[in-house]
């Protein structure tokens, strides 16, 4: 009688990551058909290890790719149409207690559409990015007569900065948080 080693798996928009957890496995052998059937079998330590599920779509055979390695056995399931499975097995119900979701490699649809941001080039003070448009950097500058060792960053919650709107205020509740 054969085992089923762990699995894991994630997708994206046009791929199946399925990892199976099988350190040491010897002859490794592995079956993928476009309709979506995958079979696995290997033998560790003389125990006999299987899988044999049907994936919930189609699948594009040829631009699959496996990489079998010392602790486990990953493979890239090239979906054959670009969209997001609701669940890796066509059969429906809960999944077998050894096919696990990958959190690590897990990205959601929304993740997936925002990936490739690049932020490096964009200038943020074109955004309204709320706040108090009258304040001037010289405000942060320090007052005649401070030397540099005096000046302090200081966090107000929002509650204190509401109550010190004034400038007077503002400085009352600088004080009060640097104990000066």
């Amino acid at each position: 009688m054969s085992r089923h080693p762990t699995a894991k798996w994630s997708q994206s928009s046009d791929k199946i990551y399925l990892t199976i957890e099988l350190p040491d496995a010897k002859d490794v052998k592995l079956k993928l058909e476009p309709e979506g059937k995958f079979v696995f079998s290997a033998i560790k330590d003389g125990v006999s290890y299987e899988i044999d599920i049907e994936l919930a779509g189609k699948v594009d055979v040829e631009e699959s790719k496996v990489s079998v390695g010392v602790r486990s056995i990953v493979y890239v399931i090239q979906k054959s149409e670009k969209k997001w499975w609701t669940r890796l097995l066509k059969q429906e119900g809960k999944p077998p207690a050894f096919l696990k979701v990958d959190w690590d490699k897990w990205v959601d649809e929304e993740d997936e559409a925002n990936q490739g941001l690049d932020f490096d080039d964009m200038d943020f003070s074109k955004l309204d990015m709320g706040g108090d448009d009258d304040l001037d950097m010289d405000d942060f500058q320090g007052r005649e007569g401070e030397d540099e060792s005096s000046k302090r960053v200081v966090f107000l919650s929002a509650e204190d900065a509401e109550e010190a709107k004034d400038e007077a205020g503002f400085a009352a509740k600088v004080n009060e948080e640097t104990g000066k």
